[in-house]
């Protein structure tokens, strides 16, 4: 044991530490919890009581010297590095940081709402969990009605007293909230996400954004919401872009009808976009059906009203060229830092 003193003793004066990682390997080797010196004070127990009044003033003094060896190297270690700190060059310039952006979603976002601001539109928010009345049955969706069949429903609660309870599955919801909440003139969209039971895709997700929008005043008319709507593609899409009505079926709207443009990757030759016709749908909208303004308490002998309901996602898509629209939700920065624009 003593020889084994000697040699520990040796080795700890020679020792000099080229790093800090160094010395926290000669602090674990000798004063660890499993280290060399708990070796040593685990083998005094088994000498001999007469080796024990010698042996142990010698351990204990090789302790002392071990936790001040330590120590003292500690201490120059951290003196050496507050005067390397102190001999930086203070005049160098900074290290530069990377800018983020905006998501593209959100910049298309912003750029539909500014155009509808120009032409007078209220923003309008509302909850993206919502009972039964204001995401269906108010806007003519009435129980076992087919149309329901339309909206693949995320369903939180089914029953109870203000019936299903399910996250919303478009924004029209807000309309309501709206129309119930005030009287005529409305003119607002309503921005947000919305969730359906849909299997992913290049062109489906379980959740989109949305971007509705509601007219309702006296004399509205079809012709309104046709001029309204082409005055937005000009503006988003630039001045040439051809638009086209067809009628569709909505349970909200009536008449109801489907709007597309001419599309913006092929202009109109034929691509997998546009499914090789020269147009792609970018909206549905209609005039709002009086069924939907008694629902929400409005004369609707008195008052008209025009929606109209578009995802964000299929506007960005054709703005951007984004062909695989589950580009948005997967945080890629290799395609996000493609949309860097100052952040405002």
């Amino acid at each position: 044991m003593q020889s084994k003193i000697d040699q520990y003793t040796a080795e700890i004066s020679a020792f000099s530490p080229a790093n800090a990682d160094e010395l926290e390997t000669f602090r674990i080797k000798y004063l660890g919890t499993k280290g060399l010196l708990k070796d040593l004070f685990d083998e005094f127990k088994t000498v001999s009581p007469e080796e024990k009044r010698t042996l142990g003033k010698t351990l204990n003094e090789f302790k002392k010297f071990a936790e001040e060896k330590y120590q003292l190297l500690k201490e120059q270690s951290e003196t050496s590095t507050d005067t390397q700190s102190d001999k930086q060059d203070l005049t160098l310039p900074g290290e530069g940081f990377a800018l983020g952006s905006r998501h593209p979603l959100m910049l298309v976002r912003k750029e539909i709402i500014e155009i509808f601001k120009k032409l007078g539109f209220n923003v309008a928010e509302g909850p993206e969990i919502e009972d039964d009345w204001h995401n269906f049955s108010a806007l003519n969706f009435p129980e076992e009605h087919p149309a329901r069949d339309m909206q693949d429903t995320f369903f939180i609660k089914k029953g109870g007293e203000k019936g299903d309870i399910a996250l919303r599955t478009h924004t029209s919801s807000v309309q309501v909230r709206m129309m119930e909440q005030g009287q005529p003139p409305f003119r607002a969209i309503m921005p947000g996400r919305v969730y359906r039971n849909e299997a992913i895709s290049a062109r489906a997700h379980c959740f989109f954004h949305q971007v509705e929008g509601l007219y309702v005043d006296e004399n509205v008319s079809f012709a309104d919401l046709k001029q309204t709507l082409f005055t937005f593609v000009q503006e988003l899409y630039g001045e040439g872009t051809k638009v086209r009505f067809r009628p569709s079926y909505f349970p909200f709207t009536e008449p109801s009808a489907e709007m597309d443009i001419s599309c913006t990757i092929c202009k109109g030759a034929g691509c997998q976009m546009c499914k090789y016709s020269g147009w792609v749908e970018i909206l549905g909208c209609g005039m709002v059906d009086p069924n939907v303004l008694e629902n929400c308490g409005i004369d609707s002998s008195k008052y008209t009203g025009y929606a109209f309901g578009m995802g964000i996602e299929r506007i960005t898509n054709l703005k951007y060229e984004i062909r695989d629209l589950r580009l948005f939700s997967e945080n890629d920065i290799r395609f996000l830092k493609q949309f860097k624009t100052e952040i405002v």
